[in-house]
């Protein structure tokens, strides 16, 4: 995906609202995350959150997105203060953005959404691509990432 636009999908926001990837507002951070209120989630959103003035200062837009409706975003916002947009995307736009995969648990295989996230630039185009993230420390990783590609 480096190198190219996002593939034109259509994500909700939390207020229901139909939102395209051509309308998000770059520079942005796309991340991709499982599921809302979970341990790894909650740390990776958290880490962004803290790091949001650093985000806001380099100019940086960042969205959440998983396939959690919009209720379950809203609280999740509203419960750990998330300053940045949570998209809601199926599992069609999931799969044209290269985040829904298969996935192994206890030696158990399923489909589902792979933590991966994209840094895009001005034009639209993604310069960093992340397949393996570290919710710990994810957020100082972009902002390095930024710094030096953007």
């Amino acid at each position: 995906m480096e190198g190219k636009k996002l593939p034109a999908v259509t994500f909700t926001d939390s207020a229901g609202k139909p939102v395209k990837a051509a309308e998000l507002q770059a520079p942005f951070v796309l991340y991709a995350y499982p599921k809302d209120d979970t341990p790894g989630c909650t740390m990776e959103a958290c880490g962004i959150r803290d790091a949001w003035q650093d985000f806001r200062t380099a100019g940086i837009q960042v969205y959440g997105v998983s396939k959690d409706d919009a209720k379950s975003h809203q609280k999740f916002a509203a419960k750990y203060r998330l300053p940045f947009p949570l998209l809601t995307a199926d599992e069609a736009a999931l799969e044209k953005l290269g985040f829904w995969k298969e996935k192994s648990m206890y030696g158990r295989k399923y489909m589902g959404i792979s933590r991966e996230t994209y840094l895009v630039a001005a034009d639209g185009k993604v310069v960093k691509h992340y397949p393996k993230v570290r919710p710990e420390e994810h957020a100082q990783e972009i902002l390095a990432d930024a710094q030096r590609l953007l």
